[in-house]
């Protein structure tokens, strides 16, 4: 079982989409993430203080992701001669 201070919050968020959409992004890129406190009061209230946090031994690659600029990220994507549509 894990305990608390295994796990690190990459970022703290205001609305449940927000929040899934960065976990969403750090999944598809390798880094398993979970969000913490979109419970129903806060999905209902549409704000909260809702955290993703991430294994600590990933932390650094979470943050290094999270700060990477969108674009940057999609040219990274696109294999060697393809050019973006």
């Amino acid at each position: 079982m894990k305990r608390e201070e295994d796990f690190k919050t990459v970022i703290t968020v205001n609305d449940a989409i927000s929040a899934q959409m960065v976990a969403g992004m750090l999944i598809e890129n390798g880094i398993p993430a979970a969000v913490f406190g979109a419970d129903s009061t806060a999905m209902l209230n549409g704000v909260g203080n809702i955290d993703v946090k991430v294994n600590a031994a990933d932390y650094d690659a979470a943050m290094e992701l999270i700060n990477t600029p969108a674009e940057d990220i999609e040219e990274e994507g696109l294999e060697e001669g393809e050019e973006e549509a």
